[in-house]
């Protein structure tokens, strides 16, 4: 019997790593699609027009769940059947969203328990998408029965290609009903098991907030940054937790229906609204395809808009080496060009499918007006034609190594507490988190973002950018990392709080101090120093000396550090005295850089472009300014100039243009805006 259970796990097991490999080599393009806003006449409109735009994908079937389950128990897959089967025949692969979010309103009306409860108490009545407490039992139960009949009816279909796990599941605002508060006492109990525990981590001498029994807790003010910061953490600690916990239960539901098939998302963590920390599941690999929206704005001018998307890909990927999905793509009112633009941009973080959001331009609902490639009578418009284009151009590129492989050197840590816990400081994680990714962008190397507890850290430089909460785990990661070898450059708001969101009382930087070499006194405010400014300097402006080479930066606080065995690399000259301000210290094998200012490109450009000469990390391809460029084989390079002038490229050797067909000698022009795959002879 055991015999028999391993053979059919190992067959499993075949089965799916077929699935995830048959689609290597290849690169998507396709389109969000709304059958269910039509019908028949213009589905078949619309699939001929897709199919002869070379499009191979369609994503379908979000925030739809009552199209399919019209009344309670109640399941019509008739309708769409005919829309499957109509992509099956035209040859496009189909992306099935598991619309779990909204919940219909039938649901609400039965079980009202599962309505969003705003910060007074006033049962919020579900006018817009994701207004569902997704942590009540009785939603869970629905939405999984939902989950269970759509991928139980859809699994084997030719056409599917994936499912996708809910969308943009940190969006919707937290509930503050009863069952909430019940639920995240029961929570608590379970992690602090006694109050006496719970009033130590939550410093509850102060003001009078001693808890005598779990059930006087109360929900934090509106769970928006501000109150008590112990209790506003474990808050938003819970709510993501039910989120990651009910994400798991829908990919395991999934997974078991339809063993065959991905599963992937548009997941939009980092939500204004409810930001939970989805490195827990993105470290667990049950999504195979990380998934997002790249939404860089419409500029052909500006790059900041494809940064800052890019950067999305990156925290959503996390470690994974599977290919990076953007299950949205923007259309709306894109500059011409800044699509294709986009698109390739793309390519070089991993990504393997652009899905334009979205086919037809709306008509109703809470997009309105939001363009597509069809405008409202159906009519394809010039950004038809333009996905037509990558469409087209992809398939002429996506054998020669895409999806592109990150081969990164370099990690930037991330943390949700700290994400959570540096809303009282003018220097957030998630801004220098940012920051610090840009940084490698016009040097073409690959970076990761990583959970450092949850990281083996196999990488040559670490940064650690305002991460404020250091626990245990982490610090001792990060102890290790360097004592082995490893280079860590750490920023200002790093290393303050513990794990209850407590400020150290021990020497900061907390758990580190001792492998940064320094002590942190605490800060002070720029313009109130620049009162006493030799250089006259005002505001939050500063002048440091990095090495011996002046560099201006601007910043509201700067840290007092005093050095106790670490090298003073750089000083504030601007004020009443100097002040150190970046150290590096020698521990075991390794060295901790500390940078008492914010991740800010004025200040890390020199210090980077030192570490990657010090510590021999491989560069991307040498290239004029503007140019973003990969190697994404032994032969072939990607090149995309994103800037308004051409620009000659130098490379030696007998070189062919896959995309402009042309063949070069030893250097080529790249026009402006344009990409070019080089494949060296």
């Amino acid at each position: 019997m055991k015999t028999v259970n391993h053979k059919r796990v190992f067959l499993l097991a075949c089965m799916l790593l077929t699935a995830l490999l048959s689609h290597g080599q290849e690169l998507f393009v396709g389109t969000n699609y709304h059958p269910h806003d039509s019908g028949p006449g213009q589905w078949k409109k619309d699939i001929d027009l897709m199919q002869k735009a070379g499009f191979k994908v369609v994503r379908m079937g979000h925030l739809a769940w009552d199209s399919y389950e019209p009344k309670n128990g109640q399941f019509n897959f008739a309708w769409f059947d005919q829309v499957m089967d109509m992509m099956n025949k035209a040859g496009i692969k189909v992306i099935l969203d598991v619309a779990v979010r909204p919940a219909p309103l039938w649901l609400h009306h039965k079980y009202p328990e599962i309505n969003v409860t705003d910060q007074n108490g006033h049962v919020q009545y579900p006018n817009h998408r994701y207004m569902v407490d997704i942590g009540d039992s009785v939603y869970q139960r629905y939405a999984l029965r939902f989950a269970d009949s759509l991928s139980s009816h859809y699994a084997r279909h030719p056409a599917l290609l994936a499912f996708g796990m809910d969308n943009e599941p940190g969006d919707g605002p937290i509930s503050y009903s009863d069952g909430v508060r019940k639920r995240f006492i029961h929570w608590l109990e379970q992690k602090y098991g006694s109050t006496d525990s719970l009033n130590k981590a939550w410093a509850a001498q102060r003001w009078s907030r001693r808890v005598d029994d779990f059930d006087e807790v109360g929900l934090p003010l509106g769970g928006q940054f501000g109150g008590p910061p112990e209790r506003f953490l474990d808050f938003r600690r819970f709510i993501s937790d039910e989120v990651n916990a009910f994400l798991v239960k829908l990919i395991d539901r999934v997974k078991l229906n339809a063993p065959n098939a991905l599963t992937t998302t548009n997941m939009w963590y980092y939500a204004d609204k409810k930001y939970f920390d989805y490195a827990k599941t993105a470290y667990t690999g049950k999504m195979d395809r990380g998934g997002c929206g790249f939404y860089p704005g419409g500029s052909l001018l500006t790059n900041y808009g494809i940064d800052d998307a890019s950067f999305g890909i990156a925290r959503i990927q996390f470690e994974n080496t599977t290919p990076f999905w953007c299950t949205e793509f923007t259309t709306m009112t894109a500059v011409p060009g800044s699509i294709r633009k986009s698109a390739y941009a793309s390519l070089m973080y991993g990504n393997q499918l652009v899905c334009g959001w979205t086919w037809q331009s709306m008509a109703a609902g809470e997009e309105q007006y939001l363009e597509g490639m069809t405008d409202w009578d159906g009519t394809p418009n010039r950004k038809y034609e333009e996905y037509r284009k990558i469409a087209a151009e992809f398939k002429k590129i996506e054998k020669y190594g895409f999806p592109y492989r990150n081969q990164a050197e370099v990690a930037l840590a991330f943390s949700f507490p700290s994400q959570i816990a540096s809303y009282a400081l003018p220097q957030k994680h998630d801004s220098q988190l940012e920051n610090s990714f840009i940084e490698f962008i016009p040097r073409n190397l690959d970076t990761r973002v990583v959970d450092v507890s949850q990281s083996s850290l196999k990488y040559k430089l670490l940064i650690v950018p305002g991460v404020t909460v250091m626990d245990e785990k982490s610090a001792e990661k990060i102890r290790e990392f360097v004592r082995n070898g490893g280079t860590v450059l750490m920023t200002t708001a790093s290393a303050i709080a513990d794990e209850r969101n407590q400020v150290f009382t021990t020497t900061q930087p907390g758990r580190l101090s001792d492998v940064f070499g320094i002590r942190l006194g605490g800060f002070e405010e720029t313009a109130n120093l620049n009162e006493l400014s030799r250089t006259g300097q005002a505001g939050n402006q500063l002048q440091v000396s990095y090495q011996g080479k002046p560099v201006s930066v601007t910043s509201q606080r700067f840290d007092l550090i005093e050095p106790r065995g670490a090298t003073v690399l750089g000083i504030i000259t601007s004020l009443d005295k100097d002040y150190p301000i970046i150290t590096v210290n020698k521990y075991g094998k390794g060295s901790a850089i500390y940078v008492g200012l914010p991740a800010d490109k004025a200040l890390l450009d020199p210090v980077i472009d030192d570490l990657i000469k010090s510590l021999d990390i491989k560069k991307g391809p040498e290239v004029p300014n503007g140019i973003m460029a990969r190697q994404v084989d032994a032969k072939h390079i990607l090149y995309l100039n994103t800037s308004r002038n051409a620009a000659e490229i130098t490379l030696k050797g007998t070189l062919k243009g896959i995309l402009s067909g042309k063949t070069y000698t030893d250097s080529f022009t790249l026009p402006a805006e344009e990409p070019e795959l080089i494949e060296i002879k």
